[in-house]
């Protein structure tokens, strides 16, 4: 019985041996077939990002979607989502990636914005920008970084002047031509003398001066100049003083909230049948004009759109963009809309290859294309847009006020200094 015993125990431990040894050997496999498969799933996942990165292309855009210009961020946007919609959001084969960023009309929330975009979302092309201000706060940070970018807004005319870079193209329009449009035709149309209000900021500075200089050169006298500060609510000692001077017309540059209180207290102070009123398109902007009733009949603006515009082109544009969002596009929506597709079709040149900042702004300079506001091209000296400049007559049509272009004036061309 000891014998047996001390057999069996003998055996025992030969068995333990045997199986700890199997146990080793079956764990060092599941570690090794783990750690094969973890490396596997890495590499297959690292491919896997790449070649999804390889096949989005990211659009960063700094816009306001809050504070007093969360209006015209919203209406640029949607402007960008409707043509990114008409070609089903894919340029070459590849998905377009549209990361949107507030910059709150402010230049250094726009700053941090923008390297977020570039750091964390690594995009290949930039637009956007409502203010002037952010445009500029922004400039040397993307000529340093050789970042694409299609300014699809900000008119200040630095930024396509001294300001310039290589890789800042712009869409929009400038102070100059927006101003400087109106000059010869106020002369030959509405009079020799006039009188110029404008709000008493950058642009509007920019704006009259532009004027000032074409009006001049037409012949034209200037009798008289006011600047009112951003957002002012009364009015009231600066048309007394404009009520006192001969004169034509006066030219009016204000937008926003600024446009609906001066054209209506012009009327109410009884300039109307004095002097006739003309200035931009905003004065008497599309999203204005309910508020601003029957007051803006009869004024004269410069625009380089309008939802009136008599075109194939637009009238599809105005159609489309009403069918998606249920109400009328502003000039801000066109810009968005224009920006995107100039942005698809440099995209379409370089074949989805947005990898060589060069190649895309070269490409981006040869875009031309008939716009919903005319012919657009670039010029290749200043990166600024040529296009139509538009004068319009607001008029009554059926106990609301219309815009109605009366006439154009072809290819304007900002000179660049």
């Amino acid at each position: 019985m000891r014998i047996f015993t001390k057999g069996w125990m003998d055996v025992k431990r030969r068995l333990s041996k045997m199986f700890s040894f199997i146990l080793v050997l079956t764990l060092l496999a599941a570690c090794g077939n783990s750690a094969i498969n973890t490396s596997s799933n890495e590499e297959r996942n690292e491919a896997s990002q790449q070649g999804e990165s390889a096949e989005t292309i990211k659009i960063g855009s700094i816009l306001p979607f809050s504070g007093v210009y969360a209006s015209l961020g919203k209406d640029l946007s949607d402007g960008m989502k409707l043509y990114f919609d008409s070609i089903n959001w894919k340029v070459e084969g590849k998905k377009i990636e549209l990361i949107e960023e507030d910059t709150e009309a402010d230049p250094q929330v726009a700053l941090r914005k923008l390297r977020k975009l570039m750091d964390q979302d690594n995009i290949d092309i930039l637009n956007g920008a409502v203010s002037t201000a952010v445009a500029y706060a922004i400039r040397d940070e993307v000529d340093s970084k050789k970042l694409p970018y299609l300014t699809s807004h900000a008119g200040g005319n630095d930024l396509t002047r001294g300001k310039r870079s290589d890789y800042i193209w712009r869409s929009s329009f400038s102070s100059w031509q927006i101003g400087h449009s109106m000059g010869e035709w106020a002369f030959e149309n509405v009079g020799d003398k006039m009188y110029i209000a404008a709000a008493d900021y950058a642009f509007g500075r920019e704006v009259s001066a532009a004027f000032i200089e074409a009006y001049k050169n037409a012949g034209g006298e200037i009798v008289g100049e006011v600047y009112p500060p951003l957002g002012n609510n009364d009015y009231s000692s600066y048309l007394t003083t404009i009520g006192g001077v001969e004169a034509d017309g006066v030219y009016g540059f204000f937008a926003g909230s600024d446009a609906v209180r001066f054209v209506q207290q012009f009327k109410q102070f009884g300039l109307k049948e004095k002097f006739k009123l003309v200035g931009s398109g905003w004065l008497v902007a599309e999203d204005l004009r309910e508020t601003i009733g029957n007051a803006a009949e009869g004024t004269f603006a410069s625009t380089f759109w309008d939802y009136n515009l008599e075109t194939e082109e637009n009238q599809a544009f105005v159609k489309a963009y009403e069918e998606a969002y249920n109400r009328r596009p502003t000039i801000e929506s066109l810009e968005g809309y224009d920006a995107a597709r100039i942005i698809a079709e440099a995209i379409t040149v370089t074949k989805g290859d947005v990898s060589d900042s060069e190649k895309l702004v070269e490409a981006i300079a040869n875009v031309s294309f008939t716009s919903p506001r005319g012919e657009i091209s670039f010029d290749k000296e200043t990166h600024h847009v040529i296009q139509n400049m538009y004068i319009s007559e607001t008029v009554l049509s059926e106990g609301k006020t219309e815009n109605k272009i009366i006439d154009t004036i072809e290819k304007v061309q900002d000179p660049g200094k």
